[in-house]
């Protein structure tokens, strides 16, 4: 009899820890909870029978708006918020809330959304989630889109720790002097690991380049609106200053300065930009928003080249601060060996 229950304690520890393996990579989901303080997230474990992705986001929605029945946790999504509806776009999942969103403070704000975010992606048809209310896209107190979001876009403890510092070596493609070429220039960044590396890069585009001769080839004023990849697409949404004509930088040059340096990430392959969220017009002339564009380093050339072809490199003198040619330089120094003679 011993032996019997021995060996139905090993069937049933066996069949326990595979189901738990199989779980973990199946249906090992969660659902992410505010505290009762609201100042962190707490996870609860959820079970599902089913693997539709459609209705998992009608179970995960109405878990996060309901009262998990714990003394420690609350519903993540309070209950004066509604969700009204939402779509799914390829792996980007789109809620829209009523206007009762805004309503929460800005903590509670910030934890109720990493809490919808990270719980929805856990879904394996989803990668990323966009926030409207009332048919406009969420922004925070200054205005600014918070555009799509990533698991990755939030950090643990967020009232502790919202921010830690990562060190990146950028590679941006900036304009040449005259406007018909790209130079490449590798940027040390430090940045927070809040921030994507693809908005990272656009940000660092639009701040313009370090490196004297060269100029940006996005149009002064140019605001990033959002910027996120999906399959391997880059799509950047820009304000219409963007629009704005500077006919020194051929429109080819503005392009691939943002698809090149975007295209430097293995991530993304092509990369398509709008206009307010707009696709259909051109930049110019020869380029559609509604395309997708791939990288293209024809028009990349060197900084070594320019300074031989269109300016005279300068040195400067200690003696008064001013600049000279290399060729008055070299007559100087020929002139001080003369007199020693």
């Amino acid at each position: 009899m011993k032996r019997m229950v021995c060996f139905l304690l090993f069937v049933l520890s066996v069949t326990f820890f595979a189901g738990c393996e199989q779980k973990e990579e199946i249906d090992g989901y969660y659902i992410e909870y505010l505290n009762k303080d609201i100042n962190e997230i707490e996870k609860v474990s959820y079970k599902t029978e089913t693997e539709d992705t459609l209705v998992l986001i009608e179970e995960f929605l109405k878990m996060l708006q309901s009262d998990p029945k714990q003394v420690s946790c609350r519903q993540s999504i309070p209950s004066y918020v509604e969700v009204v509806d939402y779509s799914l776009d390829g792996t980007m999942l789109t809620l829209w809330f009523n206007k009762n969103y805004y309503e929460m403070s800005n903590v509670e704000e910030l934890l109720c959304r990493a809490a919808i975010v990270r719980t929805m992606t856990q879904i394996p048809e989803i990668n990323c989630v966009s926030f409207y209310v009332n048919d406009e896209p969420l922004m925070d107190a200054q205005g600014n889109v918070y555009g799509i979001m990533y698991p990755e876009s939030f950090v643990e403890n967020p009232g502790e720790q919202i921010n830690s510092i990562q060190v990146a070596n950028l590679s941006l493609y900036f304009s040449n002097a005259s406007g018909d070429g790209l130079i490449k220039e590798t940027r040390e960044v430090h940045y927070s690991s809040n921030i994507s590396m693809e908005k990272l890069i656009m940000e660092q585009l639009l701040k313009g380049p370090d490196t004297v001769g060269l100029k940006s080839a996005i149009p002064a004023g140019t605001k990033l609106i959002s910027v996120s990849v999906v399959d391997g697409i880059c799509y950047v949404n820009l304000d219409a200053t963007f629009k704005n004509q500077d006919y020194s930088v051929m429109e080819s040059i503005v392009i691939y300065s943002i698809v090149n340096s975007l295209s430097e990430m293995a991530s993304i392959s092509k990369v398509q930009i709008s206009v307010n969220g707009d696709t259909s017009g051109s930049y110019r002339d020869s380029y559609k928003l509604s395309e997708m564009y791939v990288r293209n380093l024809d028009y990349v050339t060197t900084l070594e080249v320019e300074s031989s072809k269109d300016t005279e490199l300068t040195v400067d003198t200690e003696s008064t601060g001013d600049s000279e040619t290399v060729d008055e330089t070299e007559n100087r120094e020929e002139t001080k060996k003369e007199a020693k003679r």
